[in-house]
Parts: structure tokens; sequence; C-alpha cells
């Protein structure tokens, strides 16, 4: 068997990777206390807990007064420049956290007020200067060292960083003094050091070498920081080089440098013959610029993948390419893989894993089974044994199209999860399109004439091919399932998973591009290409502003974790002006669309599913809805459109929704008189 195709519980048997993790789980007892998740009104994790659920069980805020919510305080990020508003801030032990600008600023804040109440900024380096998505920061992470509290950042120049919690001082015994000015003698690790390479500490790895950053902070699993990390990543690639997103784990306490899991297999390792052409000697990204998650009592990490240099084309790295677009669970004292699947071989479709994933205990034929849910892009939700790693349902390996792109090769089949069924749209045909006049569809029709498509998995088109299309879509695209401004929530009382999505198709188009040094060095017999450069971009637009699908544009969907069948869905938003007012409609009986753009930031609190989206007119609102039937219950207006996370929090007896909106953190309480 191909050992891209398999994982522990298929080589090793299911009792004895059980048994294994089971030994995991004594070992770590001891440590599960570092991380009480969102006990007591406290949200530690960047998902809340570590299992990443987003969930609170407070009930301050309930469908009786939802209504009376208002804006309790805002605190800006203005002066920190920050734009995104993707930081979730963390609440613990009576202070907020979080990451704020390009600068990734570590700020403490009071709950009750907004103020700032220290921060905390890293000196200036060239390998900051050149990184990318240095404003993607999406939080912090948390642990304890000798009874005080300690805040960890992964800096976009690659850094670790450890904070007093009350101060704001790097921690004393952490780190090694990085030989850069300004630098603390005290409290940093500079992760590059560990990765294998050589390096300069100020100017960081050589371009022409690779490049790593970070967009997620670390994760503290016991008495371990785990890191990922994100790479050079556009849309107009050229290059093939890169080096691997290697996974990282230190100790918490002294900074020293624990193990290093090898994302793209060396020479001897398990799936180094996944990647052929020696590839693996030159190439790599495979990051996990998504947030992990993690089994605090058994002491497993969960790690989601990206795909391999580069995005939309492998012709230089035929296989499989392990551990590309996969779930890796890892033992985090070792750092040695427990199990894996990987979700898309050969990834040429930019199916990057965005999210964490969520971690539940679901009842299934009278027992407890602990699983391991990944949502993506394909609207695909794989779900496993999160100890053995068996699929809890059969995943088919089905047969998918090849491509036509002169050496390209592609994996001849991929995996379809048997339940819960997809929860939005996968490849494109005609019923898939508008549908609110027979005219209207057949502008679509005659608009999508100069594409190819088709199935899940269409493969992309390259320049003057002899299709004579214009591109390949890509269904869901780019922008379209799951992605990273629409992390999945749960609900652990109940097992059901809470999904956000939107309908989309994205293109590339491959043109030709110089032949690499590495390609002409290419054994004999070999079948590359220069197919190398990405100059083409696009969204299909639909006939008159309209959307090309038909409704809903984005939705959320409940899914029972415990039986793998979805319960409900509900648009996103309202039906937008643009369709209501558009003269082919009026008259028309125009059901809830979703406003399509952007999917909803949630979080889940004992009694409601709280979610934020906009009106007919582009209003943003926060939305109260019944976990069990999708009802809206509540509707109030807010002061601006919501990115990313969602959470909230309890402080001295008063519940607040924590809202990220753009350079802001906008809090929300209910009317006091």
């Amino acid at each position: 068997m191909d050992t891209s195709r398999r994982s522990l519980w298929t080589k090793l048997g299911r009792k004895a990777a059980y048994a294994a993790c089971t030994m995991l789980a004594a070992t770590s007892l001891a440590t599960a206390q570092d991380s009480p998740g969102t006990e007591n009104g406290e949200w530690h994790f960047l998902g809340g807990d570590s299992n990443h659920t987003r969930y609170s069980a407070l009930e301050q805020i309930n469908a009786d007064n939802f209504e009376d919510l208002e804006e309790a305080w805002v605190w800006d990020g203005a002066s920190f420049n920050a734009a995104s508003g993707r930081s979730t801030p963390s609440y613990i032990d009576g202070i907020l956290y979080t990451v704020a600008g390009p600068r990734r600023h570590v700020v403490a804040i009071d709950p009750a007020t907004g103020e700032t109440i220290w921060s905390y900024r890293e000196p200036n380096t060239a390998r900051w200067e050149y990184s990318m998505r240095k404003d993607y920061g999406k939080g912090i992470a948390y642990g304890e060292v000798d009874g005080r509290g300690v805040i960890y950042i992964i800096s976009p120049a690659f850094f670790l960083t450890a904070l007093d919690a009350k101060t704001g001082r790097p921690l004393e015994g952490f780190g090694k003094k990085v030989p850069i000015d300004g630098f603390p003698d005290t409290g940093v690790v500079d992760l590059v050091a560990d990765l294998g390479y050589e390096y300069d500490a100020y100017d960081g790895l050589p371009l022409e070498k690779g490049y790593i950053t970070s967009s997620s902070p670390p994760i503290v699993v016991g008495d371990v920081v785990v890191i990922g990390n994100s790479a050079e990543q556009g849309y107009n690639q050229s290059r093939i080089e890169n080096i691997p997103g290697d996974i990282l784990g230190y100790d918490k306490k002294t900074g020293e440098f624990l193990w290093k899991f090898n994302v793209l297999p060396r020479p001897g390792e398990f799936g180094h013959d996944t990647w052929e052409n020696d590839a693996w000697e030159w190439t790599g990204d495979i990051s996990s610029w998504a947030p992990m998650s993690a089994d605090q009592e058994r002491g497993i990490v969960y790690i989601p993948t990206n795909g391999a240099t580069q995005d939309f084309y492998g012709g230089f790295r035929p296989g499989d390419n392990l551990f590309s677009t996969s779930l890796i669970a890892l033992d985090v004292k070792t750092g040695k893989r427990l199990w894996h699947f990987q979700m898309v071989h050969h990834d040429i479709w930019n199916f990057d894993t965005p999210t964490a994933p969520v971690l539940l205990d679901v009842e299934m034929n009278g027992e407890t089974v602990p699983i391991v849910v990944q949502v993506t892009k394909q609207s695909f939700a794989y779900t496993f044994n999160r100890v053995t790693g068996e699929p809890i349902w059969p995943i088919e390996e089905r047969p998918v199209p090849v491509s036509p792109v002169p050496g390209e090769k592609l994996a001849k089949t991929q995996p379809f999860p048997s339940k819960p069924l997809p929860y939005d749209n996968q490849g494109l045909s005609v019923d898939d399109l508008i549908d609110f006049t027979p005219e209207l569809r057949q502008r679509m029709i005659d608009i999508l004439d100069e594409y190819e498509y088709g199935p899940l998995f269409n493969p992309p088109l390259h320049q003057k091919n002899a299709l004579g299309k214009k591109a390949g879509l890509l269904c869901p695209g780019d922008i379209g399932g799951v992605n990273i401004d629409g992390p999945a929530a749960a609900d652990p009382t109940t097992g059901i998973l809470y999904v956000t999505s939107r309908k989309n198709c994205s293109y590339r188009i491959l043109a030709p591009g110089e032949l690499r040094d590495k390609l002409l060095e290419a054994p004999t017999g070999t079948t590359v290409s220069n197919y190398v450069v990405i100059p083409g971009y696009g969204q299909v637009q639909g006939p008159d502003g309209l959307n090309m699908f038909k409704p809903p544009y984005s939705r959320i969907t409940a899914i029972d974790m415990n039986t793998g069948e979805h319960l409900w869905w509900i648009p996103v938003g309202e039906t937008p002006d643009r369709v209501l007012n558009h003269p082919d409609l009026q008259g028309m009986d125009i059901p809830n669309t979703g406003y399509g753009v952007p999917v909803a930031p949630m979080t889940v609190t004992g009694t409601l599913l709280i979610y934020a989206a906009q009106g007919s007119d582009g209003t943003p609102y926060l939305y109260a809805a019944d976990k069990a039937t999708g009802k809206q219950l509540g509707r109030i207006e807010v002061p601006a459109k919501s990115r990313y996370g969602m959470m909230t929090y309890s402080h001295e007896g008063k519940q607040y929704i924590m809202l990220l909106t753009g350079s802001r953190l906008t809090a929300m309480a209910l009317y006091e008189e």
C-alpha cells in the first residue's frame, strides 16, 4: 500500500494504536490542568479551549435580553497600524490579551474599560521587513510556569517570545540571548535556528533558499509549546524552491528545543517515497499556517497543513507529496507521528487546510467516542477517531480528472467522505447556477462557455490549451467552502458542529516560465514542465452584478457529529439590495439568499449560536439563533463588520461578546440603567 494512503491505525491496527495513545494519556494527565479553556468565563485559547470549539457555557446573555446588547467599549489599534482584524483576544485571570498590527504588538487590555495595560514590541530586523502577512496574527498562547501566567507569541520574523502575563516583561530564564541590538537578554527563542539551515540572525534565511513566517499563535500542550508557521505565498508564483514548514516543540519554562517533525519526509522516513524526482531536496512549504488544536489529556497535538510549493502547479514534484494538505496527530512529548490523513493528494488546487480542527466527544451506539473533525475549502468535514486516526465514517478514494497541463501528473483518486455530506458547493454544474429566471440562467451559461468546469478537483489550465478555454474553474475556489475568516464552532454538550461556508469558483492560468536549474538536473526519463508561472487569476462574475450561483450564497450548517447528519442550515445575513432591487427580479418572491460576503464569525454559548453578518443594505448586525433549530432569536446593529473570530467572556459578573472590527476590538454587553 502506498504510504500516502494509510495512517497509524491501518499500519499497526486499531487496538495497538489505541493502547499506545492510552499510555500517552496516563503520562499527560498531570499537566492537563494547565488548560481550563472556557471554564468560569475564561477564554484561554484562540478557539476558547484547546479543542477549538469556540464554546462558552455562559448564559447571562440569552434570547430574552439579546437585543438589549450595546457597545460597552472599543479598543482601537490604529496606533499600532492594525488593519486586518483577525486576532481573537484571550481572557485569562482578569485580563484580555491580543496582538495588533504588522509589528504584532502584544497588548494587555482591561476587560471592563478597554484601557491598555501594557504592550510589547519586538525590535526590528530585516527578516521582519520582508515577511508576509505581518498583520495576520490571530492571537496569543498561554501557559503557566511556576504558578505564574506566561503569554507566548510567534512574530512575523519567526521568533518565539515568552512574556510575564501580568507585567509584559520577557520571561527570565527562557531562551537564549539573540545577537541583535535591541532584543532583551531573556525571553526569546530564534526559531529559524532550529530548522537546520544556514541563516543570518538579522537577515534570516537566504531568500533564494526559502522563507518562513507565522500567521497563527503557538499552542501550549502540557509542558510543551508547539510552533506552526507560514510560508511564502502569492498569486504570481514562479519559484519552486522553498524550505519545508517543519513543526517545532519547545519547553514552556526554559525555551529548550525539544523536537522537530519533518512535514516533508527525509530519506528513510515514513512518506519519503511519495516525493518523486528528488523534489524533497529543494522544495517545501507544507506549513501549518492555520491554528492547531490539542487533546490535553492524551498529550496529542493536531496539525493541519497546506499544500507544497507551488499552490497550482506540481509537475516538478510528482507523487502524493506527504504531508501536504493533511491532518497530522503528533505525540507532544516526542514530536513523533501517531497517525495522519492526507485530504488532498498532490494538491494543485490551493486547498490548504484553513482552520483549526475541532475536537469533540460524541455518543455512538451507546459509547463515548473521541473525535476530531477538520472542515475544509472542499466543503468536506473529514472526521476521525482522534486517538487512533480511524475514519468515523468510510472515506472512499474516487477517480478524479487528469490534468492537460504538460508535465503535470495528478493523483488518480482523491478521498471522499461518506459522512457528513458536503455542506456547500463542490464542482460546478448547470444545476448550481442562478435560477431566478430562465433568461438569467442562460446568460450565466453563456458566460461560462469560455471556461472548462465540472466536478470537484477540476484542474487548472495553461495558456493556449487544446480545449481553447480561457481557464479551468476551481470550485470551490480560493474563498469557497470554509476559509480563514470562517472557523467552525461546536457545542461539546450536544456534539453539534456549526460550519459557515460560501459558494465560490475561481481560476488560475498557468503560463510558460523559464526552466529552472533543478528541473534540468532531473533524472533521465523524468517528465518535467516549465509551466511554473501563474499570471492569471480571477473570480467569475454573474450577469448584471448578480451572483453566479442560485442561493444561498453563504450559509451556516449545523451537523450532528453523533450521527453525521445535517440538522439544519440558514443563510448568512440577508438578501442584498442588488438582488432585491434588480429590474429583472421585480415582483418576484425572492427567498433569503444570504448576503454572500463574508462568511460568519461565530461563537456558541450555553443557550445561543451568536454570529455576525450583514443586512440587505450592508449594515453590520449581530444575530442570535436557536442552537437546535437555527431559528433567529434576535438581531442588533453593531458599529462595524466583523472578521475571523468572535469570543465571549465574563468579568466581574458581566458577560461580554467581543467583535473583531478592522483595527478595533468592540465589546458588547447588556445595557445597564
